[in-house]
């Protein structure tokens, strides 16, 4: 259902640039008329809201239970440092950060991780732009569990495409939660934005490519 806070988030991201239609080459390689690339928020404004967008899924979906949150490097660093602030300053939960660098550092203190050191036991939610087909987070889950014996529960993130993984019938977001035990939230999934262009007009040449796009890799 396409709510008033989806279509704010999905107006906002066009707003911003992040959410774009055309001709584009995903991480896994498809072909696809829209893209989102969050590495287009670039004011504090921006970053400032994104934030206020995560913060309140995470409010209405786990409240505080839960011990820090993880940015995989590059785009979830912002992504996690902006949720964080706006958690505390709208709703009073004082979270820890963190997250890694794509190369260990080998002076100072050393390893991939900035910020909060997980501790055994800890329940970690990762924060994240999208899931195309699951790459990113196979990436992430080593990383995660090299740091401690924690619990990686839920992963919080902007779009969910629905598209499928590596299983015939299974989507990205369906494998991680089988493989890894994660539960996955979005903000808004690939059906938001289809019926948000469809209210909205103006929009008859993206329509057909989006829909041919969503036949051919989504499971809806």
């Amino acid at each position: 259902m396409l709510t008033a806070a989806k279509k704010n988030f999905i107006e906002f991201m066009m707003a911003a640039d992040v959410l774009r239609f055309g001709d584009f080459t995903t991480k896994s390689g498809r072909k696809t008329p829209y893209f989102v690339n969050t590495g287009n928020y670039r004011t504090g404004l921006q970053n400032s809201k994104l934030g206020e967008f995560y913060a309140a899924l995470i409010k209405e979906t786990l409240g505080s239970d839960f011990d820090a949150m993880f940015g995989p490097a590059y785009k979830g660093i912002p992504l996690a440092t902006s949720t964080a602030g706006a958690l505390a300053r709208l709703y009073n939960i004082d979270k820890p950060f963190f997250f890694n660098r794509k190369e260990a550092k080998d002076h100072g203190e050393g390893g991939s991780i900035v910020g909060y050191k997980p501790q055994n036991g800890d329940r970690i939610i990762i924060i994240e732009d999208v899931i195309t087909a699951g790459t990113a987070i196979r990436e992430t889950m080593p990383v995660l569990q090299g740091c401690a014996d924690v619990r990686v529960t839920d992963m919080f993130i902007s779009v969910n495409r629905c598209e499928v993984g590596t299983t015939p019938g299974k989507t990205a977001v369906m494998e991680v939660g089988e493989e890894f035990g994660i539960r996955v939230h979005s903000l808004i999934s690939v059906q938001d934005i289809h019926e948000y262009l469809k209210e909205q007009g103006g929009y008859e040449q993206i329509l057909p490519l989006m829909e041919a796009y969503m036949q051919q890799y989504c499971v809806l």
